[in-house]
């Protein structure tokens, strides 16, 4: 633990921005980084890096999150029913209310709703979600999320930024010559890293999203297993990103760092989303489908983009739902 204590103290970001801040290394994109996203756009090219929320999702493997259940709350067939039935059977209800929409006139509509846990899929982490020794990020109290939800830190205090900026992909897959993604064993270090970037000709620089290809979501789609495990980043690229000033980091598996505890700290449980939503105040990105944009970024060579994420606005929410977009 001496060594997890000596980066958390490291890369702790306390107090940097003010006593208040709840944005943490967001308030590293500056107007000026929103400009250099949206200069990269050269080409038009849209990368939807956000996988399908449904029954068929990776959370079908846990049991303290499921897969999203779609309802539909009204369809045609109701339409059918109720404009033939519903003034008939069903007085004073809700569905003798919603007859009137379809009597006697050609409108008709169709409703649903979703029930799901709010990291189901492609999500962030906000600085909320994870914490330890009763303390969020900047120090707020971690009872101040309760069962109404974040007080401090929640995930709607993140959307008002906006979430836009360069983003640059280090395909660790293409690098370590994998034929499809990077089985367990061998977690991903600050040098790889490293060695990663200037094998691609880039660089990282205050402000960016960086975004990592591990090839776990294109393994998921094949075989739908959502408990393979993989390597990811180890616990210690913490310090990689704090020493490069990343505003965010995302991966396409299910912890962005390495799930192995042989690889870990010992008595922790993933050290790194500690030290990043904790002490340092960075969002982790969960469950991105980078596929397609790795393609193209191997083809053309082209491995910077403008990165568009903004989470949902759910009041007090440690978490939430994305449809990142890379675009190019």
């Amino acid at each position: 633990m001496s060594d997890f204590r000596k980066v958390a103290d490291d890369v702790r970001n306390w107090g940097r921005w003010g006593a208040d801040d709840e944005l943490g290394t967001l308030n590293l994109i500056t107007p000026g980084k929103v400009a250099e996203g949206a200069s990269l756009v050269k080409q038009g090219k849209v990368f939807a890096l956000g996988g399908d929320f449904s029954s068929a999702g990776p959370q079908g493997a846990f049991q303290f999150r499921q897969n999203p259940t779609h309802v539909m709350t009204v369809d045609g067939g109701d339409a059918n029913t109720l404009a033939q039935y519903g003034p008939q059977w069903l007085r004073n209800s809700v569905a003798h209310e919603v007859s009137g929409f379809f009597v006697d006139n050609p409108f008709r509509f169709n409703d649903d709703m979703i029930v799901m846990p709010l990291q189901a899929a492609t999500q962030w982490d906000a600085l909320s979600h994870v914490y330890y020794e009763d303390k969020l990020y900047n120090g707020f109290p971690a009872d101040s999320v309760t069962s109404f939800g974040a007080f401090h830190c929640g995930i709607d205090k993140v959307d008002g930024k906006g979430i836009t900026s360069r983003g640059v992909l280090l395909d660790v897959v293409r690098h370590r010559g994998a034929e499809q993604f990077l089985e367990p064993g061998n977690p991903i270090t600050p040098a790889e890293l490293d060695d990663v970037a200037k094998a691609q000709g880039i660089s990282i620089t205050p402000g960016d999203i960086v975004v990592v290809h591990t090839g776990w979501w294109t393994r998921f789609l094949a075989n739908g297993d959502g408990a393979e495990p993989g390597s990811g980043l180890d616990w210690r690229c913490a310090s990689w990103l704090h020493d490069h000033q990343v505003a965010a980091v995302a991966a396409d598996n299910l912890m962005v760092e390495d799930p192995d505890p042989a690889n870990g700290v010992e008595g922790t449980f993933l050290p790194m989303h500690m030290l990043c939503l904790r002490d340092m105040g960075l969002m982790l990105g969960e469950y991105w489908d980078l596929g397609a944009l790795a393609a193209d970024c191997a083809t053309d060579g082209v491995y910077e983009f403008q990165l568009i994420a903004p989470p949902l606005r759910v009041t007090g929410a440690v978490g939430s739902p994305v449809n990142p977009i890379a675009i190019k």
